[in-house]
């Protein structure tokens, strides 16, 4: 990277060429490596670099003004000789926008310490450790005839954020994750696990290649059953599915217009009032950017407005923020305009999210919590979930790769996949036991949120509406 293309240079030349009436600027220096396998061998890796400018200009009248528009044009590849394109290309935006609904003034300047440091990066050699452990891995399910096949992938990510209001924030972002899937020889059973990290020396990949080789094991025996509503215990990377789905939906104007599981009529919203419902089990859904190994960017980082973000909020400080407490809904996703307008707290989103469902957030394992099942079913991951009815926050998808049949705490075979029809919040108020927190990778949607701490859940009457013949 040359010196006139430092992120802090295109930060300070965007600002310096600006004529908007307010300007953010935001850098995004990233580095990826990656590694691939298929058939029990490596087959590919990699390493990547890439820069994103981003230029949101606020023009037509003083900043937070009600006429204020804005525009913002992002782009790859670019350098300090051409970022005038890409200012005046923002402006230009602006000028051909409508009055923006979330006008604001800019927030206030204030300056990381680390402003001048240059990108963090990764390399191959984040995967040290964990390639020969890949390769017992490997040699293990060869000796048991079985097939591993997937990836690993680790990048940092680099923030520079600046403003024509003095800010100078800079942020950097490890985010790694694994995900193994293993199946039979004659590929007629299937098991998968993900596992996030920061930087892979938390990754104990022997142990997950040995937990999915019993997945195989307890496949070997076929058991059909109908659909119907059965006791579940779903793992932390299930939760996770549907926790985030929830989390993503909790707008606090959407909620305000009627349009979300967390409205009222009226226009009221469903905070202060229990989601637990008759569940002795109070659950605290929470987000903090300073979580221990959950760390995530301190600050509001937005590329466009929606809902439940605001460009115009861009550098906030964030902090933690419980959305259920104790089982009672306690604050929805806001930007500073709509919380304003509602007089609710301002409650950015965090890019993490933390359930408690037991005291102190400790409580049984996985297989504590599956050795205590009579008679019910183990998922192991869930996929292809879309909503069905957002006034509810009804979601349907499909299981895939093991569902397990218990029976007095021992898991007896696979039954065949389903399609569910279950909602979080629902979920919420009929939660009969909960293990501990943990770190997990939602399968679902893991690419785009890694950083969540689950329970394990026993659902009393998990609704499975359908046999599918996925498989």
């Amino acid at each position: 990277m040359s010196t006139s293309s430092k992120p802090q240079d295109l930060v300070e030349k965007a600002l310096e060429l600006s004529r908007a009436d307010g300007a953010v600027v935001l850098v995004d220096a990233a580095t990826d490596a990656n590694l691939r396998w298929a058939n029990n061998t490596l087959t590919t890796n990699g390493v990547s670099a890439g820069q994103q400018v981003t230029v949101i200009s606020v023009k037509n009248g003083a900043t937070g003004a009600a006429s204020a528009a804005v525009g913002v044009v992002g782009r790859s590849g670019v350098d300090v000789a051409g970022i005038e394109d890409l200012v005046r290309a923002s402006e230009k935006a602006a000028e051909e926008s409508g009055p923006a609904d979330d006008a604001n003034q800019l927030v206030p300047g204030r300056a990381s310490a680390d402003w001048d440091e240059p990108p963090a990066q990764t390399d191959i050699s984040v995967f040290s450790s964990f390639a020969p452990a890949l390769g017992e891995t490997f040699a293990a399910a060869r000796a048991e005839g079985s097939l591993l096949f997937g990836y690993a992938e680790h990048s940092m990510s680099t923030q520079y954020l600046g403003s024509t209001s003095g800010l100078r924030l800079r942020h950097a972002q490890p985010t790694g994750s694994v995900q193994l899937n293993a199946k039979s020889g004659d590929r007629s059973r299937s098991a998968w696990a993900g596992v996030p990290t920061a930087d892979f020396s938390d990754v104990d990949v022997v142990a997950v290649g040995q937990d999915l080789a019993r997945r195989l094991e307890w496949a070997k025996r076929k058991i059909d059953l109908p659909a119907g509503r059965y006791e579940t215990v779903l793992p932390p990377t299930s939760v996770a599915d549907l926790m985030i789905y929830a989390y993503w939906s909790a707008a606090l104007r959407d909620a305000v217009d009627g349009r979300s599981v967390f409205s009222k009529s009226g226009g009221a919203t469903k905070l202060g009032e229990s989601l637990a419902g008759s569940s002795a089990i109070k659950a605290t859904l929470r987000s903090d950017p300073t979580a221990t190994g959950l760390e995530c960017t301190p600050y509001v980082e937005a590329y466009s407005s929606n809902a439940y973000q605001s460009v115009f909020d861009n550098g906030l400080a964030l902090g933690p923020t419980e959305w259920i407490k104790d089982g009672e809904l306690a604050a929805l996703l806001t930007t500073r305009r709509t919380a304003a307008a509602a007089q609710a707290p301002v409650t950015p989103f965090v890019d993490n999210l933390i359930l408690d469902a037991a005291p102190g957030g400790t409580g049984p394992s996985l297989t504590e919590l599956t050795g205590s099942t009579r008679d019910g079913l183990l998922l192991t991951s869930l996929w292809y979930i879309r909503e069905v009815d957002p006034q509810t926050l009804l979601l349907t998808g499909l299981t895939r790769d093991g569902v397990y049949k218990v029976e007095g705490g021992e898991v007896v075979g696979e039954v065949n996949n389903f399609r569910f029809n279950e909602s979080p919040v629902s979920l919420l108020s009929r939660i009969a036991e909960a293990g501990r927190t943990e770190r997990t990778f939602s399968r679902e949607w893991g690419d785009y949120f890694n950083r969540t701490a689950m329970p394990a859940l026993r659902i009393p009457d998990f609704n499975m509406s359908s046999v599918s013949p996925a498989s």
